[in-house]
């Protein structure tokens, strides 16, 4: 299963903030890069703890950072 999420990353505190929109998941990082590695692994954190069953899932995320318009975080999901 691949599921796409579309991302907000915006600077405040010195820190940026990315959030991923469509499941509430939000990280921060030093730079705008750094928010979006973080939130990919905080995506990945949040389906391994929404698991109720013992199921393992391999998850490749990758991050593609569209022009001016804003951010896709696109999740690879499979079962291992």
């Amino acid at each position: 299963m691949k599921r796409t999420f579309t991302a907000r990353v915006w600077p405040e505190n010195g820190w940026f903030i990315a959030q991923a929109i469509e499941i509430e998941v939000t990280s921060q990082g030093e730079s705008e890069r750094e928010a979006l590695l973080n939130l990919r692994e905080a995506i990945e954190l949040h389906y391994e703890a929404s698991d109720d069953c013992e199921r393992v899932y391999r998850l490749d995320v990758d991050v593609d950072v569209e022009v001016d318009m804003g951010v896709n975080v696109s999740v690879e999901v499979g079962v291992a």
